[in-house]
């Protein structure tokens, strides 16, 4: 069947835009857009029970972890008889608003009943999918229903369901969808675009003769939307399609695999798919796909008997490999390509010297038989049947190549070589030490023949745009991921204007995106400047900016599209669901301090620990975020059951264990650790620590008759009676959630779980700073000199695991021995993980309090720097870059939350008590000002 055609009109509405915190642009390229479909209580037992038990900060982890595997959307759906839908949701939407990992995603309002869809419109954030509206109870109730959710700018998913029923035919779907298309767009004057129809997915293959079309006419009737609606899209829940086939997972994956195929070459471009259950359709066993697509695509009538038939045996994994060396009775273009997409290094200088030997020149292997297949790892790549590690291990496969044949390329002194796409210069700016993500975007662009010259971390402005010069770059790349970082690539933009530059800027890094490129950076430079999410986005990107007969066009279009963010950003409404900020602090959580008993640490001061065992640490891994730094979405060990990552991740995490073992018996990494505690009490949103050496100790709870210390002589105006008693030795100071809460929510503030002062009681804060990447730096080198991309990030990965790692297990002995709140305490891993323990360990920078310029304090108390040589950069990001910084916090009731969106009365008022400008305050908050500065 011929691939669908989109109604020409479709290219001349704007695309489908939902969001959460960030937008989710649907265009035609964006292939399927997957939904989550886990915070569903008619859909999974697990979330219902959490719901009907009110446990909904468990609620928010089953959010969570949909958002961590891949989920664009998640589906939220409450009705159920024995809970208050209604209630419900928006209790639920509530809480998934102060969490900005779950709230960064769109949110599909899913519910059969009309005033629970209201109610989550009314307080849902970004722009939502409704899930969702139909004829069934006739137009008055379908126009009423459209036309209240467009004016609450959601989009909306359309049931092809009318007064007469379900659409069960290809002629039922089609006209049902025509009428409601033309009654949303006619009458309501609903954006086209915001249109998503749902045209029944059914079983097949269930032995009813009226069953047999029912794939088929859902992939028709998909196509005939797509074609002849123009703007509209097309969903489903996919694994209806296999229900006959409960209990036999092999047949399942290769029926949704397969579907899913089809579908999106008809037209379909979302749905509920759940990717566990899902085949890679180019691996499904040819003898198993044509049965299936026999059924799916009704080619012949007896195609369910032989499905049926021949589902029997295939029951079972029955996937072991052996390996197989046939491969290298290929030609030495089959065998090169062969190398470099399975990432084999074992035979490559011999292949590459006998491509050699077959031309006249040795450029002409790179520029040849090499170039062909790093030509197919990119298609392979670009495609999805290929994954990140794989491409890095091509690349370490391609640089061996290309090293051995450099001595004969040299020799030649050859002056023409034109072999290279472009060459393009990356730097993390200065002040910023991160340089994993950079590294593989280096990676994947060269892995398309572009050139890299990589400056490494912390690179000034100058640098940058000298050595642009000097090596006549034709791209400039820049990576950050800590805050500052963003006003250092503004400062570039505003240098490369100034010495006249004209080759194009690309942005990369966690804390980029693409609105703050277009409202801040791109207005700097009048050369092209783009934002790239991901590795590999980078490719296409690069080579339209880059290629003569494109890059004129590709400015053109950046510029416009981000003319168009600007102007967006510029009249967008402010939020006003926020309260002011002597509101919000009243608003505080509500905790009986009396009650509250107050444990005092083991000690005072600080304490070191050099050279922490590697060994210990491993048992503290975290792997889940392992893989996501390689761009492979799934939760350890889950992953590994991946029917489209699952095998990669396993090879991935094999490599990491070998590894990991030569890291803990050679000591290639040296950890180190300072904790301390300190005495203090909250001062509004400040904790003000006292200088213990001038505390009565003697009166101290928890430390009856000890010693006196020395008393000296400061004076703590916020709280003069007890300047007696103690002295000031510094404050953190905190920042609150402004946002407009529910009933019974408080506006947060890390300041709340430390006694008040005028609670008469005398509270702990402990601090940390832990490290496992002294060391690093040697192994780094060798893997650069062997041109070995691939274990040098795998060793930085593993690194920032390992420090993490450490601050787990730091923070596990600080409940149990340093500080003894929790002696008792029997976790496992995955409880640690999940966060089952009592306390926090918050950090400067991160959600709960951005502000990263209250590192230097922190820094300041431990000294870090002279023992366990964690240092801070001009930026305050730490070096080396393994390495963790923050606080520990000992109250039951204390727990992680975002800050959100704060407001100008606050920033001033927190400007004040830290003593900074507020111009410096605003430049170190821009990410979370509810107000343009």
């Amino acid at each position: 069947m011929k691939k669908y055609e989109l109604h020409p009109d479709t290219f001349k509405l704007p695309p489908l835009k939902l969001s959460g915190l960030e937008p989710v642009i649907i265009t035609p390229e964006s292939n399927f857009v997957n939904i989550g479909e886990r915070t569903n209580v008619t859909g999974s037992r697990a979330f219902l029970r959490l719901i009907k038990e009110d446990k909904y900060e468990d609620a928010l982890a089953v959010a969570l972890d949909q958002v961590e595997g891949g989920a664009q959307i998640i589906d939220i759906n409450m009705d159920e008889g024995m809970i208050d839908g209604k209630e419900a949701m928006v209790r639920f939407l509530n809480l998934i608003a102060s969490e900005p990992d779950i709230a960064r995603v769109p949110i599909m309002i899913d519910s059969s009943k009309w005033e629970i869809i209201e109610a989550g419109l009314k307080v849902v954030q970004g722009k939502c999918v409704v899930n969702s509206i139909s004829l069934k109870e006739g137009e008055d109730a379908f126009l009423r229903h459209a036309r209240v959710i467009k004016r609450y700018g959601a989009a909306v998913i359309v049931m092809a369901f009318d007064e007469l029923g379900q659409a069960d035919s290809y002629e039922r779907r089609v006209e049902i969808c025509e009428r409601s298309y033309r009654l949303l767009v006619d009458k309501v004057k609903f954006p086209p675009q915001d249109i998503i129809f749902d045209p029944n997915v059914f079983p097949v293959a269930t032995g009813m003769e009226e069953h047999r079309r029912n794939a088929l006419d859902f992939f028709l009737a998909a196509k005939w939307i797509r074609e002849h609606l123009p703007g509209a899209h097309v969903s489903g829940g996919i694994s209806n399609v296999s229900f006959s086939f409960r209990g036999n997972q092999r047949v399942r994956e290769a029926m949704h695999a397969a579907f899913l195929y089809h579908g999106i070459q008809h037209g379909l471009d979302m749905g509920i798919v759940n990717p566990t259950m899902l085949e890679v359709y180019d691996e499904i066993p040819p003898d198993l796909l044509e049965r299936v697509e026999d059924v799916l695509l009704d080619r012949r009538p007896d195609a369910t008997e032989r499905l049926l038939d021949f589902a029997e045996t295939v029951k079972g994994d029955g996937k072991a490999k052996e390996r197989d060396d046939a491969w290298r009775q290929g030609t030495v273009q089959e065998r090169l390509t062969h190398a470099l997409v399975k990432g084999i290094v074992e035979f490559i200088e011999e292949d590459t010297e006998e491509a050699r030997q077959q031309v006249d020149r040795p450029l002409q292997v790179i520029e040849g038989p090499l170039m062909d297949g790093m030509n197919v790892v990119g298609d392979l790549f670009g495609e999805g049947k290929m994954f990140l590690p794989q491409v890095v291990k091509s690349a370490r496969v391609m640089k061996k190549a290309v090293a051995y044949l450099l001595p004969y390329i040299e020799a030649e002194k050859s002056q023409d070589d034109n072999s290279s796409a472009g060459k393009i210069l990356l730097a993390t700016v200065k002040g910023d030490v991160h340089d994993i993500g950079k590294n593989i975007v280096g990676v994947v662009l060269s892995c398309n023949n572009f050139e890299i010259v990589d400056m490494g971390v912390m690179v000034p402005a100058e640098k940058i745009l000298a050595k642009a010069k000097e090596v006549n770059a034709d791209l400039i790349g820049l990576s950050g991921l800590i805050t500052p970082s963003l006003d250092e690539m503004v400062f570039v933009a505003k240098e490369m204007e100034r010495q006249g530059f004209t080759v194009p800027l690309l942005i990369g890094g966690a804390t980029t995106s693409r609105v703050h490129t277009a409202v801040k950076i791109d207005p700097q430079y009048s050369g092209p400047v783009a934002h790239v999410l991901d590795a590999s986005r980078s490719v296409p990107v690069a080579s339209q900016l880059i290629g003569k007969e494109t890059r004129a066009k590709a400015k053109a279009n950046f510029k416009a599209e981000y003319e168009k963010m600007r102007e967006d950003y510029a009249n967008r409404k402010k939020d006003k669901n926020y309260l002011p900020y002597a509101e919000a602090l009243k608003n505080k959580i509500e905790i009986d301090w009396d009650a509250t008993e107050i444990h005092a640490p083991q000690f005072l001061g600080t304490k070191f620990f050099d050279d922490y065992s590697l060994e210990e640490l491993t048992h503290y891994i975290d792997w889940t975020p392992f893989f996501q730094t390689w761009q492979l979405k799934g939760k350890f060990p889950k992953i590994f059951d991946d029917k489209v990552v699952g095998t990669v991740a396993r090879k991935l995490y094999d490599d990491a264990q070998a590894m990991l073992k030569m890291i803990v018996e050679e000591k290639w990494l040296k950890a180190r650790a300072v904790i301390g505690f300190y005495p203090c009490n909250a001062v509004g949103d400040d904790v003000v620590l006292y200088d213990f050496e001038a505390i009565e100790l003697s009166e101290a709870p928890g430390h009856e008759g000890k010693p006196a210390a020395r008393l000296k002589n400061y004076q703590l105006k916020e709280a003069p009676h007890l300047a007696t008693k103690y002295s000031q030795l510094t404050a953190f100071h905190m920042l609150r959630q402004q946002g407009k809460k529910a009933a019974g929510i408080p506006n947060l503030s890390l300041a709340d779980f430390i006694a008040p002062v005028e609670s008469g009681k005398t509270d702990y804060i402990g601090g940390f700073a832990v490290t496992a990447g002294i060391g690093i730096e040697t192994k780094l080198a060798e893997f650069e000199r062997d041109h070995d991309d691939y274990n040098s990030i795998l060793l930085k990965a593993l690194a920032d695991r390992l420090a993490e790692a450490f601050a787990e297990r730091m923070h596990e002995r600080v409940r149990r021995e340093f500080w003894g709140y929790a002696q008792q305490e029997q976790l496992s891993n995955e409880d640690l993980i999940s966060e089952k323990y009592a306390g926090i360990r918050p950090a400067p920078g991160y959600p709960a309090c951005p502000d990263h310029t209250e590192k230097p304090v922190l820094f300041d108390l431990l000294d870090p720097d002279g023992r366990t040589e964690i240092t801070l950069t001009e930026s305050y990001a730490m070096y080396p870059a393994s390495s963790v910084s923050g606080w520990y916090f000992a109250h039951p009731q204390a727990r992680y939350f975002g800050l959100g969106k704060i407001e100008k009365d606050q920033v001033d008022a927190y400007a004040r008590r830290k003593e900074m400008p507020l111009e410096e305050m605003e430049r170190w908050l821009a990410p979370n000002l509810n107000y343009d500065v």
